[in-house]
């Protein structure tokens, strides 16, 4: 009765699992890690529910704010993040500038991003009173007979 002969396959077979799943699953998963540890605020990322973001703020180790859409703010768990599309462009000195002494982000983020709501409000309002301003223009044509429809019955 050879001892060692009958466990040769069972070794092989463990060998190339381990190569072609369990390894680069290990890969995966480190790189997966690193890129959780990686993100940074501006960073454009997809969520695992195939939402697509920018990192307004990282509030803590396990959260992040993402914004969405134009003023439209998620918190999100960090390990929910599958992808970084686009890495920000100022890195590690901007974020430390970000920060006081104890940690948390200053007012200014606040303060910038409350005036870009005030521009943006300003703007549709503008643009609303220029509608307005042509639909009674549109209104004042229709009585004056100067419309081609009346023109043509004339």
């Amino acid at each position: 009765m050879g001892g060692i002969e009958p466990l040769i396959p069972l070794v092989l077979i463990f060998v190339v699992f381990y190569f072609l799943l369990i390894r680069p699953q290990q890969k995966k998963a480190k790189a997966h890690r690193e890129m959780l540890a990686s993100l940074k605020r501006g960073d454009r990322i997809v969520t695992a529910g195939g939402i697509i973001g920018t990192i307004t703020r990282v509030p803590s180790e396990t959260e992040l704010t993402v914004e969405i859409a134009e003023n439209v703010r998620v918190r999100l768990a960090r390990g929910m993040v599958t992808e970084v599309l686009a890495r920000s462009e100022s890195r590690g000195a901007d974020d430390a500038e970000d920060k006081d002494e104890d940690g948390k982000d200053n007012d200014r983020d606040r303060d910038r991003d409350r005036d870009k709501d005030k521009d943006k409000d300003k703007d549709k309002d503008k643009d609303k009173d220029k509608d307005k301003d042509k639909d009674k223009d549109k209104e004042n044509t229709r009585g004056t007979g100067t419309e081609t429809g009346q023109r043509a019955r004339n």
